[in-house]
């Protein structure tokens, strides 16, 4: 293969799930199968990345400024549930089986990675806790080591102090595993069956 179609699977692989054959069909795909797609394609990525952005307050993927969750007067604005990733909000969203609000960090703590609290969206959490609407928060992270620090360090430095109920989803959750890829059931039964913390 000529070294551009390389460079074009190298940038496919490195999208989360995609290992190098995968990332080498969907290439072909483009380029071979539905060649008068491409350039539809194209302008969607390039729209996308110029019309979306994350919502001011959760962090959400909005085309305005907040999302429809944040200004939904039907969600209840007292119970926040924590998560890692836009993906892991739509998993609940599609489950159903939350009716508050979200706040999506866009990561975990990860040392190794180098991420620290700095580099999560950590700030507009303490504001929003700040506010002093929300009365419960529930940590719905991955079942893992990363996202166990994430969950201590959340509850040290921003819920500290504060006389609020805070749960931690994780049953029927595979350990290690996150919420992005669980099905709806088990989502349900993690929701309804987290513990709480304080």
């Amino acid at each position: 293969m000529t070294p551009v179609f390389e460079q074009l699977v190298q940038a496919l692989k490195a999208l989360p799930g995609l290992g190098y054959r995968s990332a080498e069909k969907i290439a072909l795909h483009i380029l071979v199968e539905k060649p008068q797609k491409t350039a539809s394609l194209v302008d969607l990525l390039t729209s996308a990345s110029e019309k979306l952005g994350a919502c001011s307050t959760c962090g959400n993927l909005t085309e305005e400024k907040q999302c429809k969750i944040c200004l939904s007067n039907e969600r209840n604005d007292e119970s926040l549930c924590v998560v890692e990733g836009v993906t892991d909000l739509h998993a609940m969203e599609q489950a159903g089986v939350f009716r508050g609000k979200y706040h999506v960090l866009h990561g975990k703590l990860s040392p190794i990675r180098g991420i620290g609290p700095e580099q999560l969206n950590l700030q507009t959490l303490r504001s929003r806790i700040d506010e002093g609407s929300v009365e419960e928060v529930i940590l719905a992270l991955g079942n893992d080591m990363e996202g166990e620090a994430t969950c201590y360090y959340i509850m040290q430095e921003i819920l500290e102090g504060r006389s609020l109920r805070v749960s931690r989803i994780g049953f029927g959750l595979p350990s290690g595993g996150g919420l992005t890829y669980a099905d709806e059931t088990t989502l349900r039964s993690a929701m309804e069956g987290r513990q709480t913390m304080r």
